[in-house]
C-alpha cells in the first residue's frame, strides 16, 4: 500500500477510536438515582413534554413540562377543581441561570447554563407516607455536562430520599401539592 493510503487508514481509524472514546465517557444521565430516591430514568423523554408553565425564581428561569397524564389532569381543572393529579401524573421543572440576549430587540433574557432539573411523580400507593407525590432534584455541572443528585448542601437543600420536596409544598396542600399553574392559552 502507498504511504498516503496507510496514512489515511490510520487517520480514519484513530478518529473512530476517538469518537467512541468520548461517546463511551459521557455521562447516561438515565442511570442516576437519588438514594433512597426517583431515578432519573423514570422521567425518560421529559425533554419533549408538553409545556405546563413558566417561572422566574430568584436569580433562575425555569420551565415546567409535563407527562399526558399531567397534561390531561390540568386540562379537566385539577387541582382548580378540588381533585387529585392522578397516579401516573409526572412534571419536571428545568432551571437555567439566564443571560441577556444583547442582540435582540429588548436584550431578553433567555436559558443561559442549566443549573438543574426536578422532578415530581403523583403515585399513591409507593409516596403514601408524603401525600402520594415523589420528588427527586439533580444538579447540573456544566464543566463536565453531568448531573448529580441534589443534597443538603445544594440550594435549596434536599434530602436522598423521594420526600425531599413535601416539607416545602405543604403549603399548597389544597391544590395537591403542587406550585405549578397552568398558563391560559
Amino acid at each position: 500500500m502507498k504511504r498516503s493510503t496507510l496514512a489515511a487508514i490510520g487517520f480514519s481509524i484513530s478518529i473512530a477510536v476517538l469518537v467512541s472514546g468520548v461517546s463511551i465517557s459521557a455521562q447516561d444521565k438515565y442511570s442516576l438515582k437519588v438514594p433512597d430516591g426517583l431515578a432519573f430514568s423514570e422521567f425518560r423523554g421529559y425533554e419533549d413534554w408538553p409545556v405546563i408553565a413558566i417561572s422566574g425564581n430568584g436569580d433562575k428561569i425555569a420551565v415546567i413540562v409535563g407527562n399526558p397524564e399531567m397534561i390531561d389532569a390540568y386540562k379537566q381543572g385539577v387541582p382548580d377543581n378540588g381533585k387529585p393529579f392522578p397516579d401516573g401524573a409526572k412534571m419536571a421543572k428545568i432551571h437555567w441561570i439566564p443571560k441577556r440576549q444583547e442582540a435582540y430587540p429588548g436584550q431578553p433574557s433567555v436559558p443561559g447554563t442549566q443549573h438543574d432539573v426536578d422532578f415530581m411523580v403523583k403515585d399513591s400507593k409507593r409516596f403514601a407516607d408524603s401525600a402520594g407525590w415523589g420528588w427527586a432534584a439533580f444538579e447540573y455541572n456544566a464543566a463536565s455536562g453531568t448531573f448529580r443528585p441534589a443534597t443538603v448542601t445544594d440550594s435549596p437543600p434536599q434530602e436522598n430520599d423521594a420526600k425531599c420536596g413535601l416539607s416545602c409544598h405543604t403549603v399548597v396542600k389544597n391544590r395537591d401539592y403542587v406550585f405549578t399553574e397552568y398558563g391560559q392559552r
